[in-house]
C-alpha cells in the first residue's frame, strides 16, 4: 500500500496571511458600526471565516504531523473536521442574524457614511488579493490550503460588490443597497457553510466517502480468481483525505498465510489506483458459516 506524504504549509506565509485577514475583519467590523453599514459587518464576518478557515488548516498542518501513540491510535486527523464543523455552525447562526438585520434596515433605511464603506471594501480587495498570491503555491499540494485560497478569491468579489454598493450610496443615495448586499453575503455565507457542515458531518458519521461505489469496489475484490466473496464492508474517512477500508474476504480454498498475502498486496494497489484507498484491513476467511451479506 502506497504511503501517505503530508504536506509542510509554508508557515511564514500563512501567518502573514491571517494577520491581512485579521486585519481586513476588525476594521470592517469597526468601519461598519462606525458608518451604519450592515455590508461592511457582512463583509467582516465573510472575512471572519477565512480567518477561521486559515488558522484551521494551519494548526491542523502542525497537528497531523504529531505521532499516534496507545492512547490516541489516529492521532490528531480529525481535528480540523471538528473545529471546521463547529466554525461553520456558527457562521450560519451569525448569517441568519445579519439576513434578520438586512430585512429591518431595507424596510426602514437609514443614512450611511459610504466613504468608510467605499474605503474598508477597497482595503479589502487590496489585502484579501495579497492573501491570494502569499498562498498561492501551496494551494496547488495542500486540500485545506486550497480550500482557503478558493475562499479568499470569493472575498476579493464580495468586497468588490461592497465598494459598487459604497459608490451608488455616495452619487445616488441609494441606501436600500446596503442591507441587500448584506443579506446577498449572509445568504453566500449559509450556502457555503451549510456545504462544510454537511461534509464535516459525513466524515463523522463515518458515510462512504463521495466517489466511491461499493458495487465498483466488490467487483475489483472479486476478481481476484482466490476470492469467492466479500462482505461486511466498511469504508470511511480519517480526515478530509484518508479512506479508510475493511472487508472480510472468503477465499476459495485454504490458502496459506503468504498467498493471502499476495492477493491482499494486489488488492491494496488495485484500490488505491481506483480509489485512492489508503489504508485497508482485511479479515481472511474459508467455509466461514457468518453473515455473507456486502453491508452487514
Amino acid at each position: 500500500m502506497s504511503e501517505h506524504h503530508h504536506h509542510e504549509v509554508s508557515g511564514k506565509n500563512l501567518f502573514i496571511t491571517i494577520i491581512l485577514n485579521i486585519i481586513i475583519t476588525v476594521s470592517q467590523i469597526v468601519g461598519g458600526i462606525y458608518s451604519g453599514s450592515l455590508a461592511l459587518l457582512s463583509d467582516a464576518m465573510h472575512n471572519f471565516s477565512d480567518v477561521l478557515a486559515l488558522f484551521i488548516a494551519y494548526f491542523a498542518n502542525r497537528l497531523a504531523t504529531r505521532p499516534n501513540n496507545e492512547s490516541k491510535t489516529f492521532g490528531y486527523k480529525r481535528a480540523e473536521i471538528l473545529a471546521a464543523l463547529f466554525n461553520a455552525s456558527v457562521l450560519i447562526g451569525i448569517a441568519i442574524f445579519l439576513i434578520v438585520e438586512a430585512f429591518h434596515k431595507f424596510y426602514h433605511p437609514e443614512p450611511i457614511n459610504s466613504i468608510w464603506v467605499i474605503g474598508l471594501g477597497t482595503l479589502s480587495i487590496v489585502l484579501n488579493a495579497a492573501s491570494v498570491l502569499l498562498i498561492k503555491d501551496d494551494s496547488h499540494d495542500n486540500m485545506n490550503i486550497k480550500a482557503a485560497y478558493l475562499h479568499l478569491l470569493t472575498d476579493v468579489m464580495t468586497s468588490v460588490a461592497v465598494v459598487g454598493g459604497g459608490v451608488l450610496m455616495y452619487y445616488f443615495g441609494l441606501f436600500w443597497i446596503d442591507p441587500l448586499i448584506s443579506a446577498l453575503i449572509a445568504l453566500y455565507l449559509i450556502w457555503a457553510s451549510f456545504g462544510l457542515v454537511r461534509e464535516s458531518s459525513a466524515i463523522l458519521m463515518q458515510f462512504t466517502p463521495k466517489g466511491i461505489d461499493i458495487e465498483a469496489v466488490v467487483k475489483i475484490i472479486e476478481e481476484e480468481h482466490e476470492i469467492k466473496n466479500v462482505h461486511h464492508i466498511h469504508v470511511w474517512q480519517l480526515d478530509d483525505n484518508q479512506i479508510h477500508l475493511e472487508a472480510h474476504l472468503d477465499f476459495n480454498e485454504d490458502v496459506t498465510l503468504s498467498a493471502s498475502n499476495t492477493v491482499i498486496e494486489r488488492l491494496e494497489k488495485k484500490l488505491h489506483d481506483t480509489f485512492d484507498i489508503e489504508h485497508t484491513t482485511f479479515q481472511c476467511e474459508y467455509e466461514r458459516d457468518d453473515n455473507k451479506q456486502i453491508i452487514a
